[in-house]
């Protein structure tokens, strides 16, 4: 199955990088390019994207906007957004994932990275390594929220009932970065059994993809970040 991937950044010489680069890989292809958010947002619709690769500041509608545009649509629930930024963690970085995006990619990243990224993405999956987690953590709770926020969140956090036991222990482990694998070895059950219960604690919560369950999982207060 080939992967579907749009291209959303205001630099043409970049856009063009990243075609060849997706485009010499078997099982994806480029089936559009966007110089801003509105473009992104339309050509996600008509090419049948299954991931956007979202550069986060662009002229117009920007990427956080576009983010929050198709995470809302109904009609590109499969989509998945990857953020471009030049700085790993950054406050639009932590807007654009409670939008909605499945993770961030720092510009400087590697081919290889970028590549297993868009997999990773195309498969559902958060791209957020414990280290960046815990420097997201730390912009969130710098950066604080407004009182439509703090509603949501506190919907959010009475959700967190529906959760039997188990499903909270798994959620605790995404939030820390962790793959399948890793949580199935830390509670001794089977990669199936924690992808079972991660996709419950998704359709409980109302989440899009791993990267939100995080969002959730400390915006609710279930997991607090560690102070070293």
């Amino acid at each position: 199955m080939t992967i579907r991937v749009l291209l959303a950044d205001d630099q043409a010489l970049l856009r063009s990088a990243f075609r060849v680069l997706v485009d010499s890989e078997p099982d994806m292809e480029v089936v559009g390019e966007a110089s801003d958010g509105a473009e992104a947002v339309r050509l996600a619709k008509e090419q049948r994207a299954d991931v956007v690769l979202m550069d986060i500041r662009m002229p117009g509608t920007d990427g956080l906007a576009a983010t929050r545009m198709i995470s809302s649509d109904p009609g590109l629930a499969h989509v998945r957004i990857v953020i471009l930024t030049t700085f790993e963690v950054d406050d639009y970085v932590v807007r654009s994932l409670r939008a909605g995006a499945s993770g961030f990619l720092g510009k400087g990243s590697e081919p290889e990275e970028l590549l297993a990224a868009i997999r990773v993405a195309a498969g559902g999956e958060a791209l957020l390594s414990p280290a960046a987690t815990k420097g997201l953590i730390a912009r969130f709770l710098a950066q604080g929220g407004d009182v439509r926020d703090s509603e949501h969140d506190a919907a959010r956090s009475e959700r967190l009932d529906a959760l039997t036991g188990r499903e909270r222990e798994v959620l605790v482990q995404v939030a820390g970065g962790h793959s399948n694998d890793e949580i199935a070895e830390r509670l001794e059950v089977s990669p199936l059994t924690v992808k079972t219960h991660v996709n419950r604690a998704m359709a409980k919560l109302g989440a899009r993809d791993r990267a939100q369950l995080v969002v959730i999982a400390y915006e609710s207060g279930l997991v607090r970040p560690r102070v070293d």
